[in-house]
């Protein structure tokens, strides 16, 4: 048995799970935030309550000792030496990585020139990995990347219609994103349906505040909505999804704002809460639209139209599809949303059950027996799905080791 931390460094929090394998088994969890602020916030689950410290945490580095004292002090385990392997999520991969990695000092300088991929989350993930092999310097650390899973994509899905140079200097191409849940997700799907993976063509939608829908053929990503960056796709919560590009210099020269300044419009006050004007929030929006809130109603017909259309697309793309699966906040909780993205699919072969959609929890089938297309729901675990990674790779490193 092993004991692997799966982590997940944002730019003033850490979220981490300590998990049993190959159980899969959550021994804890927990969450470091306002790192970096005045009143830091440490919360961790022992013996299943929940217990909370208030205390001023300047850096990851001082969130990862709290982490790794309270780990001791709290009895979850006697010493360091419990921890078999970290596993860290990192963004970016860009074309390096298609798939995790064991972290070297030459694989940390090669995550450190992706960057500019993703500017607002790498830093932190790296600062992450940075602390943890500091305190952990004999303990296998893996980078588990969001876009690795996507790089399985032909050029024909990845190239945007511009001048090619532009992918050949600068990278510009769709990385896609949360690759380990569609991962995750899929495997679980070709598990339920009691098929090999390799003969299942799959459509993963991974809804929650961010969302995507990735088309999965024969258990490899062929095409994905997010783009070169989490903003390309469907709506989100705050994020407008794929818009007009040209409407980019026509809001600036509108509104006098930079381009920085419109960016940050698309990313964080449009999506569903530019069209409500009131909340990101799905419970808030599917409250409203039931007492008859217009622009409520519109928001969630418009989310759900997004999906719709990636659906169909990836179903023409794939020449069918075996199975839907929905996953994440939105896709796990939500039946009135399932609701709408699957009414109107029995075309193409795809029967639900109400009842199925608005009963029950966890993994399950909500299509009816005897649907051609299977429609399921699960939960996703990307915790778990990094966990695993670090037993795989730390095996081969083990191995060539000996």
């Amino acid at each position: 048995m092993s004991k692997i931390l799966a982590i997940n460094a944002g730019s003033s929090s850490l979220k981490f799970q300590l998990i049993e394998m190959p159980e899969e088994e959550v021994i804890t969890k927990g969450l470091v935030e306002r790192i970096g602020l005045n009143d830091g916030v440490f919360t961790i689950s022992v013996n299943g309550e929940k217990n909370k410290k208030v205390q001023d945490i300047p850096n990851h580095e001082v969130a990862v000792h709290l982490l790794l004292d309270q780990l001791i002090s709290t009895g979850i385990i006697k010493s360091f030496n419990e921890i078999d392997g970290v596993g860290h999520r990192v963004l970016h991969g860009g074309e390096i990585f298609s798939d995790s990695a064991i972290i070297t000092d030459e694989v940390l300088a090669e995550i450190e020139k992706l960057v500019d991929l993703g500017p607002l989350h790498m830093p932190p993930n790296i600062s992450g990995i940075k602390v943890f092999r500091k305190i952990l310097p004999n303990v296998p650390q893996v980078a588990v990347f969001d876009t690795a899973f996507h790089q399985t994509m032909p050029k024909s899905s990845y190239l945007y219609s511009l001048p090619y140079e532009y992918y050949e200097k600068y990278g510009i191409r769709k990385y896609g994103f949360h690759g380990t849940s569609h991962k995750y997700v899929t495997l679980k799907a070709a598990e339920m349906l009691g098929k090999p993976i390799k003969e299942l063509r799959l459509i993963s939608c991974h809804l929650g505040n961010g969302a995507s829908i990735a088309a999965v053929h024969g258990g490899k990503s062929i095409d994905t909505s997010m783009g070169f960056t989490p903003l390309e796709g469907i709506t989100m919560g705050t994020r407008s999804g794929s818009i007009d590009p040209a409407l980019i210099p026509f809001i600036m020269k509108k509104t006098g704002q930079s381009a920085e300044e419109v960016i940050n419009v698309l990313n964080k006050k449009s999506g569903l809460l530019g069209i409500t004007g009131f909340s990101s929030d799905l419970r808030d929006i599917e409250e409203a639209a039931n007492v008859g809130n217009e622009r409520a109603e519109l928001a969630l017909t418009i989310f759900a139209n997004h999906i719709h259309k990636y659906i169909g697309s990836y179903v023409a793309r794939m020449n069918g599809v075996d199975a839907i699966i929905f996953t994440a906040g939105i896709g796990e909780n939500s039946a009135a949303v399932r609701e709408r993205v699957l009414r109107g699919l029995e075309f193409m072969g795809v029967y639900w059950d109400k009842d199925l959609n608005r009963e029950g929890g966890g993994e399950r089938f909500i299509s009816y027996p005897f649907s051609p297309v299977k429609v399921l729901v699960i939960p996703t675990n990307e915790e778990v799905m990094i966990a695993r990674d670090v037993i795989r790779l730390a095996k081969k490193l083990n191995n060539l080791s000996k």
